[in-house]
């Protein structure tokens, strides 16, 4: 196959992924647009260089992170993380069906918003993965840490998460 016939095979596989990774990553619809352009030409970039020692969606979410990272530049670490809340894998940060269903008002959502604008680079990276429904051991290749490593910190994450929110709960329920 030629390389521009895999080029489009795989966009039209994984289009849907990149601009969700440009949405977490940026509010800015033109911003989102720039970032999803500047992920494709990465990815042509790369493209002769994969290997195939990760499955092609795991590495197309890695050059979609990374230049998500390098998109945003020196702000990076201000970097905001959008989350809608019809995100079908929102429950799975939280660990708890039920709170889900209290996040749907706007203004809890927002809460959990800004929370997770709090995090480091490197959570925000990790819940955005999670997000997107990836396992432990794919959150792992895309990131470069061990998946035990991956695994303790969105446990730690997730403990900080539901610690703040719960404790917005209390707040405004009295």
């Amino acid at each position: 196959m030629k390389k521009e016939e895999q080029f489009n095979q795989l966009i039209a596989d994984n289009s849907d992924r990149i601009k969700r990774i440009c949405s977490y990553y940026n509010s800015n619809v033109d911003d989102q647009k720039d970032m999803y352009q500047e992920v494709l030409v990465n990815i042509w970039k790369s493209l002769d260089n994969f290997r195939g020692d990760a499955a092609i969606s795991t590495w197309i979410y890695r050059v979609a992170v990374n230049t998500s990272l390098s998109f945003t530049g020196k702000a990076y670490k201000h970097m905001k993380l959008m989350v809608k809340a019809d995100n079908q894998y929102l429950s799975s940060v939280l660990d708890d069906e039920g709170l889900e269903h209290k996040l749907t008002e706007e203004r809890q959502l927002e809460h959990l918003q800004n929370e997770l604008n709090l995090l480091s680079v490197i959570d925000k990276a990790l819940i955005s993965l999670m997000l997107e429904g990836l396992s432990m051991k794919e959150i792992a290749e895309v990131i470069g840490i061990t998946e035990s490593n991956v695994k303790v910190k969105i446990h730690r994450v997730k403990g900080q998460l539901k610690t703040k929110l719960a404790g917005g709960q209390d707040e405004r329920n009295q």
